[in-house]
């Protein structure tokens, strides 16, 4: 798909992930363990799984295999060494094992408990509250790199793109970016200082910082933006902002909504709060061949198709929506305004496309 004028592409990640129901009340009940040396770590997997499951700890195997593997200092249980999977843990291995347990039952994600999780084939520090990189945005990566290949215009001024990335978190998105894309170079933003401290360190981790800018900065303040100019305009615009509804937020899970910050995940009462922000602010930062990657939920693109016809000054154009790996998507309206057939759309990671307004 060639990329002509300024253009928005939207990333659609379904409620499923970043959603759930209640789970049971936290508890700081800690179960018995058998003594030390009677168990190995299949042994063991099968003890924490048994637990978690009574107690309702979603994906209650998986926590325990990644956690009995990290302590055996494995990043999978499938990769520990079949002589770590049979032979007894020490009292110490037994005792870290409970330890980080006790703190999935009550129910702090696995990725904290760990202290580092995996983002397309990085590992990156991970600490509360800083959001946490879903499977969906590993996609939104790709569709940026494929993009990137498939349109030569995407070339800054040293041979590579330079990218903004609004609302870093972890740093995941631009360092991913930044790994994958040699000549290329991001600009990192993110009004929270704990995601701010975290993308520094994670990018010191892949020695990526010598292309990356880290700068604190609310998208939500007037004339926010204005410094960043003097970096000259940008070849894209990449974020995964807040999105969830505010009357949503009490149904997300309690690993979510007990230890991830809210004001990464609270997108308002029509989750558009800082989409739009980022969609206003965007063409005075951007190339003219630019384009802008967001990751939404499945009921915005009708919502941002409606918002920037309402501001035709912006001269940005939805041109392309595309499924996250569960399947899940909203169907825009085409240019006559009819909707899409459903088997235009029923392949999982299909291109919707939008057709552009022309720009005067």
């Amino acid at each position: 798909m060639e990329l002509g004028g300024r253009i928005l592409w939207a990333f659609l990640s379904g409620p499923g992930r970043r959603g759930g129901t209640r789970g049971w009340p936290f508890s700081s009940w800690q179960p018995h363990l058998p003594l030390a040396g009677s168990l190995n770590a299949t042994e063991l997997v099968s003890h924490w799984t048994a637990i978690f499951e009574k107690r309702g700890i979603p994906e209650a195997q998986a926590s325990s295999e990644y956690i009995v593997a990290h302590v055996l200092g494995a990043k999978t249980f499938q990769s520990l060494r079949p002589v770590l999977c049979t032979q007894p843990l020490t009292p110490r291995q037994l005792q870290c094992v409970q330890e980080l347990s006790s703190l999935r039952l009550q129910r702090m994600p696995v990725q904290y408990i760990l202290g580092e999780w995996d983002f397309q084939g990085l590992c990156l520090k991970m600490a509360p509250p800083v959001f946490i990189p879903r499977p969906e945005t590993e996609e939104l990566v790709e569709w940026v790199l494929e993009e990137v290949v498939r349109s030569p215009c995407v070339v800054g001024a040293q041979g590579g793109p330079l990218i903004l990335e609004v609302g870093c978190g972890s740093g995941a998105i631009a360092l991913s970016l930044l790994s994958q894309l040699p000549q290329s170079r991001v600009i990192a933003v993110d009004k929270g200082e704990a995601a701010i401290c975290l993308t520094q360190e994670n990018a010191q981790r892949l020695q990526l910082l010598d292309r990356i800018r880290i700068v604190p900065l609310d998208v939500t303040l007037e004339g926010s933006w204005t410094h960043l100019m003097s970096w000259g305009p940008v070849d894209l615009v990449v974020s995964n902002p807040p999105y969830i509804f505010h009357q949503d937020m009490e149904q997300l899970a309690p690993e979510i909504r007990s230890y991830e910050d809210p004001l990464a995940l609270d997108g308002g009462a029509k989750g558009m709060d800082i989409i739009t922000q980022i969609l206003a602010l965007a063409p005075s930062l951007l190339k003219d061949s630019g384009s802008i990657f967001l990751e939404v939920d499945p009921r915005h693109p009708e919502l941002v198709g409606s918002w920037l016809q309402s501001r035709p000054d912006l001269s940005l154009d939805l041109v392309a929506v595309r499924r996250d790996f569960c399947g899940r998507q909203t169907c825009p309206a085409n240019d006559s305004g009819e909707r899409m057939k459903e088997e235009e759309v029923s392949s999982p990671r299909i291109d919707t496309v939008v057709t552009p307004r022309e720009v005067l």
